[in-house]
């Protein structure tokens, strides 16, 4: 055993270091945290000032039992988790768990994976910093007393199963908010006027009206004005703009950049940059500091002398947007600016040339840009129309990137001179339609938290995980829908105002946050019982007391305790509030037929209606909700109409009746033994008994199809797979023999026995 033992996080980053350190160095790696608060009690001391009782996890129980053999042996352990309050906590926790001598125990940090890095690391060696493990056990600790005592009151109240989070919560309802405003949101229309000139040699000049028109008599009007009007050029101004290269990237940022340009999830960005990190090729991942080290900038300025020239470069020095950015180390960027491109995995090369185009992208020169506006004189009418252009002077930063890429198109006005008459060809009126807010995507809700001050760089990637895991939002696309809209166009040859309707598609969304009902349920009761756990300037406040902690200002233990004590309080109280206040129960309206009330409610498999209460002599009716309504927007008429399934459409040629249902997962047509699922754009209301036997019929043959052999009085059956012919009974299937070429032949006796003797493999899923 070597003379030093080297503790790190992962077993890919022990690989790394162990090959730039010498013989007298070991590296072994904790596999991320050690200790934890148990799962099966709370494990805060709530009585003796919020104590956490910490237990080694399960899974990590040989972990210490090797890294303890191998700590008796070295003379020095070195503790180099990452370098942020996380990092710090596994470090404070591993030379608890280890019973390291303090003496004996070095704390490195190294913000990337690099021989310099490294050995620079081991010459600066430091102590645990307590501040920022007390920081990283405040949050800990905090969570788990709001899960803890949250948790069981909307078990109790609302549905079994269910949890609450601190940052988790606030995220939610984030998302209900925007669905809500999005639900209320009524689209208004306007009308736009562009107009087309003829120039010299086939070339067209494009102009539009600054403002829009309120509605199609006005553009009517307007461009009933412009039939017999003359078009002079009444001014061209020429001016210079700029545009400026982004700050090198954070996490927040590299999240949301990966998202727009690479179509990652916010995990599969932080899974990725992870590996980049461990391999050596970008600095740490999890940080809001947008500051670039001497070398990383000597580094880029070498690139960019080499690649573009000296009139490319531009230093620059960038300031954090945020107030309290913790850890300030550096932003992401590569290990070795001097390396664009990366060998191996796609997604990897993909998410490095990013990072390496945003860091060099920050230390070059603005590109120059010359704008131009002409403003055009209609003899007619007051308004002017407004022709812009800009040309690229000196591309800068922009050199770095593909005009698709970074939507780069210079729009240059064709030659025109001051007091130059045009001759129009066509004055277009357009109706457009003011656009909804536009829903959360993973990356635009991270961008919302950072801008609130709500989580930090290590908590949105597990957030918005949570919250989908929990079933609290989902994320799906939307289809659009066909939308009409009026376009009238003013001809100067015909000198005629021609009308059209034209149709477009519409609201089509990719990849968007939505709240489910049972997250929108939580939401509600949160917000009315608990308006302090889900508040966005409470939960901000909460992360500066973490920030105080860090910085030595504030303590812990004290900070929790005062929010304990209200918070205690409100759980305390909450045994008053109805069960059919929480589960957000809304009452539609009576049922002509018994008179009773009709009611939506969260029932065990999701949203539900109900005809009657439960204290009622009679029990309640229940139906399933209607294919994509949710509660909020379902009528009194569309719930009771779910009582009418399963409707009989009629008979099959076999004289069975055929009826439509719908169940726990969705609408579906039954005859006989075969059930036919209905398709998402087909309305379970309008389907006739004509089409409803095309279907069954079309299972009918597939069925049909699928079958090899089926014996009579028995229930097994050879059958045709995706991935071959099999034997089943039902509960057990078995491929057929290799040896076996005619399956359709074998006998119910050689099947049983097949299936009999035949053991399935024991699948091995890993641990999460």
């Amino acid at each position: 055993m070597s003379k030093n033992l080297v503790i790190v996080e992962s077993p890919a980053k022990a690989k790394t270091i162990e090959k730039f350190l010498g013989k007298d160095f070991f590296v072994k790696s904790s596999f991320g945290h050690v200790r934890d608060l148990p799962k099966k009690n709370m494990g805060v001391d709530i009585e003796n000032n919020f104590v956490p009782n910490y237990e080694i996890s399960s899974d990590k129980t040989n972990v210490i039992r090797e890294l303890k053999k191998d700590t008796k042996n070295a003379e020095c352990v070195w503790l180099a988790a990452d370098e942020d309050r996380e990092g710090e906590a596994i470090a404070w926790h591993l030379s608890i768990a280890l019973g390291l001598d303090e003496k004996k125990t070095k704390r490195i940090v190294f913000h990337e994976i690099t021989k310099p890095a490294i050995l620079n690391a081991i010459k600066n060696p430091r102590k645990i910093n307590q501040n920022l493990v007390d920081a990283q056990q405040a949050r800990r600790v905090l969570d788990r007393l709001v899960g803890y005592e949250l948790s069981p009151v909307l078990w109790k109240k609302v549905k079994m199963g269910l949890s609450a989070g601190r940052v988790q919560s606030v995220a939610v309802r984030l998302i209900v908010e925007k669905e809500r405003e999005i639900n209320k949101f009524e689209a208004l229309s306007s009308f736009k006027i562009n107009a087309i000139f003829d120039l010299e040699k086939n070339v067209q000049l494009d102009a539009g009206l600054p403002k829009k028109l309120e509605d199609e008599k006005q553009a009517h009007d307007f461009l009933d004005k412009c039939k017999d009007a003359k078009f002079t050029v009444k001014d061209i101004e020429k001016k210079p703009g700029k545009k400026s290269p982004s700050p090198p990237f954070i996490t927040s940022t590299l999240q949301q950049e990966a998202s727009a340009r690479l179509g990652f999830s916010v995990k599969q960005t932080m899974m990725v940059a992870q590996k980049l990190y461990e391999a050596g090729k970008i600095t740490y991942m999890r940080t809001d500091s947008v500051n670039l080290s001497e070398t990383a900038i000597g580094q880029i300025s070498k690139a960019v002398e080499t690649k573009f020239g000296k009139n490319y470069l531009q230093i620059r020095k960038y300031k954090n947007k945020i107030s309290n950015a913790q850890e300030a180390h550096e932003a992401i960027r590569p290990t070795d600016c001097s390396v664009s491109e990366l060998n191996g995995d796609s997604n990897e090369n993909r998410l490095y040339n990013l990072i390496w185009k945003r860091s060099v992208a920050s230390q070059m020169a603005d590109a120059k840009i010359e704008k131009t506006v002409a403003t055009i004189d209609i003899s007619t009418i007051d308004e002017d129309l407004v022709a812009t252009g800009e040309v690229l002077q000196f591309d800068g930063f922009l050199a770095l990137f593909d005009s698709a890429e970074d939507n780069i198109n210079s729009k240059i006005l064709p030659p025109i001179k001051k007091g130059q008459n045009l001759d129009m060809s066509q004055i277009i009126a357009k109706e457009n339609f003011s656009r909804s807010p536009a829903r959360y995507t993973e990356a635009s809700l991270v961008k919302k938290l950072e801008e609130m001050g709500i989580g930090r760089p290590s908590t949105y990637a597990p957030t918005i995980s949570t919250i989908q895991n929990r079933n609290y939002i989902e994320k799906k696309d939307l289809e659009g829908y066909e939308r009409k809209y009026t376009v009238l166009n003013l001809s100067v040859a015909e000198k005629e105002i021609k009308k059209e309707v034209k149709t477009e598609i519409t609201g089509t969304e990719r990849k968007k946050l939505f709240p489910t009902e049972i997250g929108k349920i939580v939401n509600d009761f949160l917000v009315k019982f608990f308006p302090d756990v889900v508040n966005y300037q409470f939960t901000a406040d909460v992360e500066e007391e973490f920030d105080q902690i860090a910085s030595g200002k504030k303590i812990w233990n004290k900070m929790i305790g005062d929010f304990y004590k209200d918070f205690h309080k409100t759980v305390e109280n909450s045994d008053s509030i109805s069960r059919s206040e929480a589960s957000g129960m809304r009452e539609l309206g009576l049922d002509p037929k018994t008179q009773k009330p009709v009611f939506v409610r969260i029932g065990k498999f999701g949203p539900m209606i109900q005809i009657g209460k439960s204290e009622d002599e009679e029990k309640p009716q229940f139906a399933n909700m209607p294919p994509g309504k949710n509660m909020e927007d379902i009528t009194l008429e569309e719930a009771l109409e779910m009582f009418t399934f399963p409707k009989n459409l009629g008979k099959s040629k076999e004289g069975e009746d055929v009826l439509i249902s719908i169940g726990r997962f969705g609408p579906y047509i039954k005859s006989g033994k075969i059930n036919v699922s209905i398709k998402k754009d087909q309305n379970p209301f309008d389907i006739t008994l004509d089409e409803a036997l095309v279907m069954l019929e079309e299972k009918k043959e597939f069925l049909a199809k699928r079958e090899v052999k089926i014996f009579e009085d028995s229930s097994i059956k050879i059958l045709r797979g995706p991935y071959g012919i099999y034997i089943t009974d039902g509960k057990k299937n078995a491929p057929i023999p290799k040896d076996c070429d005619k399956p359709e032949k074998l006998t119910l006796e050689e099947a049983t026995e097949i299936l009999a003797k035949f053991t399935p493999k024991r699948r091995r899923f890993k641990k999460k």
